[in-house]
């Protein structure tokens, strides 16, 4: 717009100077020109302007809204939401200025709007949201120079942050990549408890107040509910990104109250065959606390946990692999975490709560796989058809770890998810649309050495998306 209006400005200046010479043959009157200021004024009024002419201004982002419709066994729904927290609609303000010949300063702040979040709406409540209205998930100035590389300071994507994810250069990342998205909040329905010896006691779809995030998609290394990418919120942090050498980068971050991690990138094309790979491993020693209230709709009933020295290590890698002449593509990533963070465990009933002991978290691990076919068959852009399958161990929320006090107690999980999608890119808007399903299933298992186990089955989350994101 500043273009137009700096071309709209020479062209008046133009035309004055040419009315001006003119042997006043068309007596106009002093007003010839009044409705073209008139008009270049209200443009520059519509302008983004920069406070400064060294430092450039971009601004950019997406808006991307879907309708989802989902069936935990006993309910079904269909809800507005966005495309949830990190991935939501957002614009972005970046830019730079060059200090010298091969060394630039510059910033990011990234702001996002959400209205209702995946990773938070409910069966009953359609409408939540993590960070309501606007937030500000980056905010941060760097310094690079083209040879030593990047240092960023303030709230940002850390080193590890998406590591895995990232390398996803199918087209279908947004609706489609190995996190625990829509559902994650939704509270799990219990279709039958096994008990070894006495057979299956069924349930019919029981409501329990413990979300599949938490019961059995917990990231213990951020105690969030998310079932992978378990170091994916931007942190306040120093960062460090090293030049790419033949293809190669390696990046390094630290900040809060403690985490550090380090990430090593690889990215290059032989023979119409992309291939990207991504690994990074993340330590938190952030202390953190959490707990499941009204255990299984029981008021009152509860276990929570205060972390009084939290020692997480998180370790991912990502990698993606496209042929380009057939459009074949094939993306996989594994995540594991060792959790020996020391834990003051207690269980509440009512107003009253009772220690139990202090003892160490539990590792997990997880893993995923996507592959399809991005091809263009059509005018308006490339379709992305694709089937996935992940698997989820272990990931039980670690105030279960207290049943584990009792001797000869040992309890695991298992959650898995598959489906299938298709994504339509629209070129010439910048645009992609996307019709998905995923399927959830998981259980729980208690076992006593020696006398017998206890399994929790729970009903199948389905979940159907339809939406489209634009760039912009």
């Amino acid at each position: 717009m500043k273009k137009y209006s700096l071309s709209a400005l020479l062209a008046a200046g133009l035309l004055a100077g040419a009315m001006s010479t003119g042997a006043n043959a068309a007596d106009l009157g002093g007003n010839c020109c009044a409705d073209l200021e008139e008009r270049i004024a209200e443009l520059e009024a519509t302008t983004a302007r920069k406070g400064n002419r060294k430092v450039s201004l971009t601004v950019s982002g997406w808006v991307a809204e879907q309708v989802m419709y989902w069936d935990d066994g006993v309910e079904s729904n269909a809800y507005v939401t966005g495309t949830g927290a990190t991935l939501a609609s957002h614009f972005k303000l970046t830019g730079q200025a060059t200090i010298a010949p091969g060394y630039q300063a510059g910033y990011v702040i990234h702001v996002e709007t959400t209205s209702a979040d995946p990773f938070t709406v409910t069966q009953s409540n359609d409408d939540a949201t993590l960070f309501p209205g606007v937030s500000v998930l980056q905010s941060y100035w760097f310094i690079n120079s083209d040879r030593m590389g990047k240092l960023s300071v303030g709230q940002l994507s850390h080193a590890s942050d998406n590591t895995a994810i990232l390398v996803d250069g199918s087209g279908s990342l947004v609706p489609a990549n190995w996190l625990m998205i829509e559902g994650g909040a939704f509270g799990l329905r219990v279709n039958s408890i096994g008990i070894s010896g006495l057979g299956s006691i069924p349930l019919g779809g029981f409501q329990t107040n413990i979300p599949w995030g938490a019961g059995v998609a917990h990231c213990q290394h951020i105690s969030a509910g998310i079932a992978a990418d378990c170091n994916g919120v931007p942190l306040n942090a120093v960062r460090y990104d090293s030049p790419t050498f033949g293809g190669f980068s390696v990046s390094a971050s630290w900040g809060e109250d403690d985490f550090w991690d380090v990430a090593a990138r690889y990215a290059g094309e032989f023979n119409g065959l992309k291939v990207a790979f991504a690994a990074a491993y993340s330590h938190q020693s952030d202390e953190s606390g959490s707990a499941l209230t009204n255990l299984f709709g029981i008021p009152g009933l509860g276990i929570s946990t205060a972390n009084l020295h939290q020692d997480s290590g998180y370790f991912q890698i990502g990698g993606f692999a496209h042929h380009v002449p057939t459009g074949l593509f094939v993306y996989a990533a594994y995540g594991r975490e060792n959790n020996d963070g020391t834990n003051l465990t207690s269980v509440s009933l009512g107003n009253v709560s009772i220690p139990l002991a202090v003892h160490g978290g539990h590792d997990n691990d997880h893993w995923y796989l996507k592959a399809g076919l991005r091809r263009k068959w059509n005018a308006l852009g490339h379709t992305v058809m694709y089937g996935e399958y992940g698997q989820y161990n272990d990931m039980y929320h670690p105030a279960l770890d207290a049943l584990e006090l009792i001797p000869g107690v040992d309890v695991s999980s298992q959650m898995t998810s598959w489906g299938l999608g298709v994504v339509q890119e629209i070129d010439a808007a910048a645009m992609s649309l996307w019709l998905t399903y995923r399927n959830y299933s998981s259980d729980l298992d208690v076992s006593l050495a020696g006398v017998g186990s206890l399994n929790v089955d729970f009903e199948d989350l389905h979940i159907v998306k339809a939406g489209a994101l634009i760039n912009f």
